[in-house]
This record gives C-alpha cells, structure tokens and sequence, in this order.
C-alpha cells in the first residue's frame, strides 16, 4: 500500500501485470478525492492510520473482520476490474464475492472445462492431485482405483497423527443429523476442513475457475474446491486438528471449534496456503500445455 495520490482514475492495468491478493481488516474502505482509501484502527501486520490503496494494481482485495466498505469504493473496485473477496480471520471463512474477479482473461476457466470434460484428461488431472497429496504418481487409471487408493494411504495418515499427538482415534465418522455424537477430534477434523475449504474458496474465486467442476468431487457445488482443499488435508488439515485437541486436553479448553479455526489461521497465513493453492490451480490447470494441445 502506498500514501499519496495514485494517478489518474480511469487508468487499467491487466492483471497479468498486478500483485495477487491485498489483505485488509478492521477498517473502513471508502473513496476520498478519487482515490480508494482505507483508515484502520491497526493490526498486527499494518499499523494505525490512513492508506491509499493501490487497486489499479491489485487483482484481488481481501476484506476481513472488522471492516466496513463503501458504495463508492465497490464502484472504483468495479470499474477498475479488482475483486473483492469477503472472509473470515486469517481465510478461515469465505462469505461473499464481488465480481469482477480475477484475470482478465478467461484462459484458466477455458483449460479448466477442456480437461474436465475429458475422461482421459480428467483422470491425469486428478492424479496430478494425488501426487501433489502423497508425492507420487499413482499407477491406477481409474477413479475409484485412484480414491481406494488414497484411502489406504490416509488412514495411515491417521493413525500415525493420533499416535504422534496422543489422542484416541477411533476412526472417521460424522453423523450429519446430529453433529453432536462426534467424538472431539472428529469435531476437530469437521472445523478444520471447513476452514480450509473457505481458503480453497478464496483461492478459487481469485482464480476465476469454476467451483462446480471437481476432478476427484463431484456432486458438490464446490467440488473444484473441495479438491484443492484435499491437496493440504495431509499437510494442514488433519495436523492442526490433531494438534487442537492435544492443545485442549492439556489447557482444558472447551471450545474446540473456535481453537481448531484459530489455529489453521495461523497455519494459513504464517505459511501463505491461499497463495499457495492459486500456484497450485494454475500448476494443475496447465496453462500453457493445455493451450499447445487444444
């Protein structure tokens, strides 16, 4: 973010040639003298005061708590391409975005649906998936071979976290009708996907990919999603979930949702995940092998 005047308004920047993601909260974004301005009470990454942001050179803004946005400021946002995302602390909710989003170019969308439409392009895709998961390409060429695949190797994952953590692990189990019969580390499981897919979401939208087409989901209205979230469940997920109940076994805290997703903001934003995923969406989609082949 810069202090100062940022030029003429009507200026336009392709997003090829912009910073990804601006992250902003508690504050308020409005516009003064025709430029896009944001008063904060302070954080632990910006300090207090009065900033000009740089939206001609920013595809995506980030709006966390704490925050209010004006009419006019949505306007300038509009006008000038830049999204606007809102989320939860640190990336662990997604709840709304303005459009438009993302490039300029609709070339990742485009590759996305070319593979996706393709059985024999769709299944690399997903193993693709499966090697950035476990490292290695799987031989199977089929998708239920490929998720039975996964299955036996994840519920390795499992029971090599619950010893290493010290906490019970009964297996994987959610009764959806009544979430409460959950054991404490399913609880913990459920919260710590839900954050994570809210990343993978932002990482999607900033994107703008197609959440409905999945390469492993399918069903789901954001099953594109729900596979870039899988990709970190070995790494970030199932981890920090593990490590949240550790944590409230041994303080004594009771409310294992709100240090569940506490804990995976931290994860995500002191790894920069969300970043992360957008290079791996673009990794996975191909941009310029799909173009050659198409």
């Amino acid at each position: 973010m810069l202090k100062g005047r940022l030029g003429l308004e009507t200026a336009r920047v392709p997003h090829a040639e912009r910073h990804g993601l601006l992250w902003l909260e508690k504050g308020k974004l409005y516009v003064q003298d025709g430029n896009l301005t944001f008063v904060t009470a302070g954080t632990e990454t910006l300090k207090k005061g009065v900033y000009q942001i740089p939206f001609q050179t920013v595809s995506n803004i980030l709006l966390a708590p704490g925050c209010t946005i004006s009419h006019d400021a949505l306007r300038l946002l509009a006008k000038h391409g830049t999204g606007l995302l809102v989320i939860g602390t640190n990336g662990v909710r997604f709840y709304a975005a303005s459009m438009p989003l993302g490039p300029d170019r609709s070339q990742l969308a485009r590759n996305q649906v070319f593979l996706w439409a393709d059985d024999d392009r769709r299944i690399n895709v997903a193993r693709g998936m499966y090697f950035l998961r476990l490292g290695e390409i799987l031989p199977h060429t089929t998708m239920d071979a490929l998720r039975g695949a996964e299955g036996k190797r994840m519920k390795a994952v499992y029971q090599l976290l619950a010893k290493q953590y010290g906490v019970s692990w009964k297996g994987r189990r959610y009764d959806r009708t009544n979430p409460k019969t959950d054991d404490t580390i399913n609880t913990a499981i459920n919260h710590a996907s839900s954050a994570v897919r809210a990343a993978a979401m932002i990482a999607v939208s900033a994107t703008s990919t197609i959440p409905q087409l999945g390469f492993i989901h399918e069903s789901a209205g954001v099953a594109f999603a729900l596979d870039i979230a899988d990709l970190y469940r070995a790494s970030v997920t199932l981890p920090t979930a593990f490590a949240a109940v550790r944590h409230a076994q041994k303080s004594g805290w009771e409310d294992i949702e709100r240090l569940t997703r506490r804990m995976i903001g931290e994860k995500l934003r002191q790894g920069k995940i969300i970043s992360g995923m957008i290079d791996n969406i673009k990794e996975l989609l191909d941009v310029a092998n799909t173009d050659r082949n198409s």
